[in-house]
C-alpha cells in the first residue's frame, strides 16, 4: 500500500526538501502541502492521509493545536512533529496532543523518510536514544496526582509492563527483566494499548507517568 503524507510547514524550502526525498520512495507519496496548522487540519479532513509531518511553529493555529484536532477527528492519521532538541516543552505538549513522534529538522532526509515508514507502521518515536532522553527529562518533572481509576482493568503483570514501558524499555528488554518471552511482552503491551485506549507506546509512557508509575524517585 502507498503511504499518503501531508506536509505541513510554513517554510516552502522545508516542504520542497521533504517532497524531494519522498518522491524517491515507490511506496510513499505527498498527498498535499499546508503552510499553516489550519490548512493541515483542512487537508486532513479532505484527504485522510496516513501521516502528517507537522511543524510545531506556524502562523495562526500552531502545530500542537492542529495535531490535537487531527488526532481527535482522524484516529487513523498519525502525526510526526518537526522540532529541535532545545524545544522539549513543545515536544511534550505535542505528544499529549496525540503525536506519534517527532523529527529533528537538521536530520538527514533519508532518516525522515524512514521515520515516516516507521510511524505509518504503527510505531512511535523514531530513535530509542531520543525516546530515552525525553522520558528521562519527562520523569524528572513534578509528578501529578496518581489516577488509579484509569488502571482499574490493568492486571498486576500489566502494571509491571507499563512501568517498564514508561522507563523506555523495549519489548525485548521487558521480556528479559520480567523473565518472560518477547512474544508475551508484546502481548501485554498490546493489551495495555487496548485497555488504556492508547494509540502507541508514546501514550503508554504518558499513561505510566500520569498514573504515578514512573517518577524521579521510582
Amino acid at each position: 500500500m502507498t503511504i499518503r503524507v501531508v506536509l505541513a510547514d510554513d517554510q516552502p524550502l522545508i516542504r520542497a526538501g521533504l517532497r524531494m526525498v519522498i518522491d524517491t520512495a515507490p511506496d510513499v507519496e505527498v498527498a498535499g502541502e499546508a503552510g499553516t496548522g489550519a490548512q493541515a487540519v483542512q487537508l486532513t479532513r479532505q484527504l485522510h492521509p496516513d501521516v502528517v509531518v507537522m511543524d510545531i511553529r506556524m502562523p495562526g493555529m500552531d502545530g500542537i493545536e492542529a495535531t490535537q484536532t487531527i488526532t481527535a477527528e482522524s484516529p487513523n492519521t498519525r502525526v510526526i512533529m518537526l522540532t529541535t532538541f532545545d524545544d522539549d516543552d513543545n515536544v511534550y505538549a505535542s505528544l499529549r496532543a496525540g503525536a506519534s513522534g517527532f523529527l529533528v529538522k537538521d536530520m538527514a532526509l533519508e532518516d525522515i523518510l524512514s521515520a515516516v515508514h516507521v510511524v505509518a507502521a504503527g510505531d512511535a518515536l523514531i530513535a530509542p536514544s531520543v525516546t530515552r532522553r525525553l522520558i528521562e527529562d519527562f520523569t524528572r518533572r513534578p509528578a501529578p496526582a496518581p489516577q488509579p481509576r484509569r488502571l482499574t482493568s490493568v492486571t498486576e503483570r500489566e502494571h509491571e509492563v507499563l512501568t517498564l514501558v514508561g522507563r523506555g524499555l523495549s519489548n525485548a528488554e521487558i521480556a528479559t527483566r520480567l523473565h518472560i518471552s518477547p512474544g508475551t511482552a508484546k502481548a501485554h503491551v498490546a493489551s495495555l494499548l487496548t485497555k488504556l485506549g492508547a494509540r502507541d507506546r508514546v501514550q503508554l509512557v504518558i499513561a505510566a507517568y500520569d498514573a504515578g508509575l514512573v517518577s524521579p524517585s521510582r
